[in-house]
């Protein structure tokens, strides 16, 4: 018995030689095979924002997290450490100076239109103490506060340019009118850095 007998039941069909294992069917040419394509595994859905989509618009590179705090806000934030500066100096020597002259009023004799000339003098330089205190503490805040700070910074700087404004304007000319001015141009910019889409997309950012 032969298995190239092709009266044989037991031998291989015609046209196909004989050996184990048989070949795999091939897909036909110009449809797509069985597996992957060549050189190309699928792609697995990633994890995080849709490709194109921007995580954090008004940032460059949208879609990435901001980790640097954008130019507007460095500059605000100079501005408020440079403005706490001139208040808590201008506090203490205020409160110096009104010290000193309440001792002398004392010496010579003093009135209760004196005294109470001396205790407004120490309301205001307290005050600016105070107000010094708070530019720090929010320049400070500007790294990792959120919306609080940025509104209350707002609030801050309208309230300054309001006292700019009554400075300038009262100042007649001299020492006040120029400071007033300085305090319209200071307050002016951090107003400016803290009403704009940069600035609402710091300080809601994700925090972890």
């Amino acid at each position: 018995m032969s298995f190239g007998d092709p009266n044989n039941p037991y031998g291989p069909p015609q046209g196909q030689q004989p050996g184990y294992p048989p070949q795999a069917p091939q897909a036909p040419q110009g449809q797509p095979g069985y597996g992957y394509p060549q050189g190309q595994p699928p792609q697995q859905p990633g994890y995080g924002y849709p490709q194109g989509q921007p995580a954090y618009p008004g940032f460059p590179g949208g879609n990435q997290m901001p980790v640097e705090m954008p130019g507007l806000m460095k500059t605000a934030r100079v501005l408020l450490f440079i403005l706490a500066g001139f208040q808590l100096l201008f506090g203490i020597i205020a409160g110096v100076a009104i010290g000193a002259a309440q001792d002398v009023s004392n010496g010579v004799g003093s009135g209760d239109a004196t005294d109470t000339l001396a205790g407004l003098g120490f309301l205001i330089a307290a005050l600016m103490v105070a107000l010094g205190a708070l530019s720090i503490f929010l320049g400070v805040k500007f790294k990792n506060g959120g919306s609080g700070i940025r509104i209350t910074t707002i609030v801050y700087a309208s309230l300054m340019i309001i006292g700019g404004l009554v400075n300038t304007i009262n100042g007649g000319g001299g020492s006040g009118t120029f400071g007033g001015l300085i305090s319209l141009a200071i307050a002016g910019i951090i107003l400016g850095s803290m009403v704009n889409s940069a600035a609402t997309t710091w300080f809601n950012r994700p925090r972890y």
